[in-house]
């Protein structure tokens, strides 16, 4: 009788070993190697919706440059050059999306009068890396970004960094644990923090609705790709930015709920702003309000004289 009460407790044990195992390297997978948007029906989408014009895009003056990240592979980055002007917004792309992307944004800098340094993210658009960490090792190759800017121009200049979604999540963990060496932050629709975001998520995609299984998830991103949920959570480093953020968010975002940009409005220490929009899903506040978000950036430079040095 003991015997057999050995033995199915081993194959009891063996079982939710492999179960919790299988859970967690699911539960990864799905953010490590989330499904990417294709690079064509980004274009089309842009274009077709009118928000890239492509007799604009083939005319600017613009250069191709590659960039070493100090992860080990290559970003693909173009700088793009409507003013003679030592002053740049550095655009990140959100998660699933590509460079492409952010041209709706340059062309509002570029009426603000500020030149933009586009780029595809680690596994995204033409750029390097294995797997999407949503912030993590993205903060790095956006400091390689930074840097190979500050190489260009040289001093003086007022270099921005506008990041929507992972990209706005990646900007804030990127001024408050590595550098904060920009003269100006603009955070769209970025999530506060990650764990609470991966459970909203999963909470709206898959029947497991378990907070168990968002932190077994945790432990084996530890273990798979370097770092935990914590570490890729901007409301713990928020605090440490010093220099102006502007925080944008819309009410109907699904995605990443409003609060969360609150949060971080909230714990942002010192010169701050905040712009929530009445229309508008998950990254589409520029989309469907162009002329009032153009207006909030150009107030918020305005108010701290980040037009010119």
């Amino acid at each position: 009788m003991r015997k057999r009460v050995i033995i199915w407790t081993s194959v009891v044990t063996s079982l939710l070993t492999a179960l919790t195992t299988l859970l967690g390297f699911v539960a990864t997978n799905r953010l490590m190697y989330i499904k990417r948007k294709e690079t064509d029906f980004i274009l089309n989408r842009e274009i077709s919706e009118k928000r890239l014009d492509q007799a604009w895009y083939d005319a600017i003056k613009k250069e191709d440059v590659w960039i070493e990240s100090k992860n080990g592979y290559q970003l693909k980055s173009i700088f793009i050059q409507p003013h003679d002007t030592k002053n740049y917004v550095i655009i990140c792309h959100g998660v699933t999306e590509n460079k492409v992307n952010s041209l709706r944004f340059v062309r509002m800098f570029e009426r603000l009068g500020f030149n933009s340094v586009i780029y595809d993210h680690r596994r995204h658009g033409d750029s390097g890396g294995k797997t999407t960490s949503f912030g993590y090792y993205e903060k790095m190759d956006l400091e390689s970004v930074v840097d190979a800017l500050r190489d260009r121009v040289g001093e003086g200049g007022v270099i921005g960094i506008h990041g929507e979604s992972m990209g706005a999540a990646t900007t804030l963990l990127y001024a408050g644990s590595i550098r904060d060496d920009a003269d100006f932050y603009i955070s769209d629709c970025a999530f506060s923090d990650f764990e609470k975001q991966v459970h909203h998520v999963m909470m709206q995609t898959i029947p497991i609705k378990s907070m168990l299984t968002v932190r077994l998830a945790n432990m084996f991103m530890k273990l798979r790709d370097g770092y935990t949920f914590r570490m890729v959570s901007p409301i713990d480093v928020v605090d440490q930015i010093e220099k102006p953020v502007l925080f944008i968010h819309s009410w109907p975002d699904e995605f990443i709920l409003p609060y969360m940009a609150q949060e971080l409005y909230d714990k942002k220490q010192g010169a701050k702003e905040l712009k929530m929009f009445d229309k508008g899903a998950h990254a589409k506040s520029i989309n469907e309000n162009p002329e009032e978000y153009e207006e909030t950036v150009h107030d918020f430079l305005t108010k701290y004289d980040l037009f010119a040095k």
